[in-house]
């Protein structure tokens, strides 16, 4: 087959795809959509009857009808409860208070613009990868941040820029859910974990830190496997740049650095202070019998979290004179709530959706349907959790928001994976790396054309399937070398967070 047929059928299906995730409806009206669906869905189903038994109970559980005088009644009156009572509503707004403000001075991008232009020249496609991984602190920011940087340092070292511009879309797009700290996206993804986990009625639930250690490994894991990708295939693919393109970067400021070394002193003192909480005697933040798991510590994570990053934010802002005064940190955690009422509006939707699965049964007893065939064949080990993440991957170029797939996927799957004994953690680790690996390769994603208007400054002939093309080995190797890195903590007994193991 020539390379013309090969390149015509890779054009097609990219143009299939397009046309496919163009068709999805915004992510509000989608689960508007599926709530209505739920409503019809249980009154087809208590047509018939259908019961099931939860395992570990001995009473039958019924499909219950949303259509009935019952089913009416619940959704008028919990309407409210839903949307306010739900749980990653609370955490993600709280965290975004401290992220938002960090933002908003500017303490991210000179971090991001820091780390990139002061790498030695041999470290620079890891640092790019690297900075990029770490740029999803920034959420979607990032993605207009780094490509562009990332594509001016390596034309100024007379490297090819659209390998720099890859290599920092790969980093921010399929490492979006890793990184060193935890993050808004650790918040999101363990409140609707434990909102599900919740209606179980057992003792195991998700928190922002229960994927810490798998994710921490994972920024170093990609941050090698990116650059390798980097320069080994995709830089001899481009060949030598022979534009001529007058591109400047402007360099952080005496001032900016002095900002970014005092956040890090106040970062560093905020630590240490928690350091000795944590180990006096008879300290308040350990369990009664002197532990860290389950403690108030870890339930207090997201508080401490905010403080941190209002702390090292305010840091950075007074030095640097964005913050003149109180007033000027109420203003920019104003602005970062602003930037979050599309999530409020979409969580909206969402948890009376989440809410009406769960007060049908319906969920429950698709995943107990599930679990069962899965037994009944035989297949219960891992390679049902390698095919979930491949399932996840494929839905996830139609379904852009990780927050919002994993709100579809939680109340099945979730459920589903806890009757065959695995924790809920270890599965919300196996989603999030299917969910990130395909963010590069998805049109799906509206910051792929901004990478693609980045790309046509340099090369003017540039496409969207010309960006694809480009992005595709990063997607298909961190999807690879991700499932390899989850594999080897199960069978290495690696925990993935805090106590947490691949069983219950």
């Amino acid at each position: 087959m020539s390379k013309q047929k090969e390149n015509a059928k890779f054009s097609k299906l990219l143009n299939g795809i397009e046309r496919v995730g163009n068709k999805l409806p915004d992510p509000f009206i989608l689960f508007v959509y599926l709530a209505v669906g739920v409503i019809i869905v249980s009154w087809i189903i208590s047509l018939f009857n259908v019961t099931f038994t939860l395992p570990g109970k001995e009473e039958e559980v019924a499909i219950k009808n949303l259509l009935s005088s019952e089913g009416f009644q619940y959704m008028l009156t919990s309407m409210l409860d839903n949307f306010v009572g739900f749980k990653p509503l609370g955490i993600v707004l709280a965290m975004m208070l401290g992220i938002g403000l960090a933002d908003k001075v500017g303490l991210i991008e000179t971090f991001i613009k820091n780390t990139i232009l002061k790498a030695p020249r041999s470290l620079i496609t890891y640092a790019v990868i690297f900075t990029g991984i770490l740029g999803n602190l920034a959420a979607d920011a990032a993605f207009v941040i780094v490509p562009p940087l990332a594509a001016m340092v390596f034309y100024n070292v007379g490297r090819h820029p659209l390998a720099g511009l890859a290599a920092g879309f790969a980093g921010v797009g399929s490492g979006f859910t890793a990184n060193v700290i935890v993050t808004n996206t650790d918040a999101v993804l363990s409140g609707i974990s434990s909102e599900v986990m919740a209606t179980l009625e057992t003792a195991a639930t998700v928190t922002p830190v229960d994927n810490y250690y798998f994710m921490l490994v994972s920024v170093v894991v990609l941050s090698v496997a990116g650059a390798l990708i980097t320069e080994k295939v995709v830089e001899p693919r481009l060949g030598v740049y022979e534009g001529n393109v007058q591109k400047e970067f402007e360099d952080t400021t005496p001032t900016e650095r002095k900002g970014l070394r005092n956040a890090a002193i106040a970062s560093i003192l905020y630590i240490g202070l928690f350091i000795l909480l944590l180990f006096i005697p008879d300290s308040p933040l350990r369990n009664e019998e002197g532990g860290l798991i389950p403690s108030p510590f870890l339930d207090g994570i997201v508080p401490i979290l905010m403080l941190f990053f209002i702390t090292v934010a305010v840091a950075y802002g007074v030095t640097v004179g964005k913050i003149e005064s109180t007033r000027s940190i109420a203003k920019f955690m104003g602005e970062a709530m602003k930037d979050m009422s599309g999530f409020i509006v979409l969580i909206f939707a969402a948890a009376q959706f989440i809410a009406y699965f769960e007060w049908t049964n319906i969920g429950s007893w698709l995943a107990v349907s599930g679990a069962q065939f899965l037994e009944s064949i035989g297949v219960t080990g891992l390679g049902v959790v390698v095919g979930f993440v491949l399932l996840t991957a494929l839905l996830s170029i139609f379904i852009f928001s990780g927050s919002a797939l994993w709100a579809l996927e939680a109340p099945i799957f979730l459920k589903m994976f806890s009757f065959l004994g695995y924790h809920p953690a270890f599965i919300q680790a196996a989603y999030r790396i299917a969910d990130s690996s395909t963010n590069i390769i998805t049109p799906m994603n509206p910051y792929i054309i901004i990478v693609l208007a980045f790309m046509k400054e340099y090369d003017k002939k540039a496409g969207l399937g010309t960006l694809i093309a480009l992005m595709l080995p990063y997607s298909l190797t961190f999807l690879i070398v991700w499932i390899l890195l989850l594999l080897a903590f199960v069978f290495l007994g690696i925990p993935f967070g805090p106590g947490v193991d691949v069983y219950l």
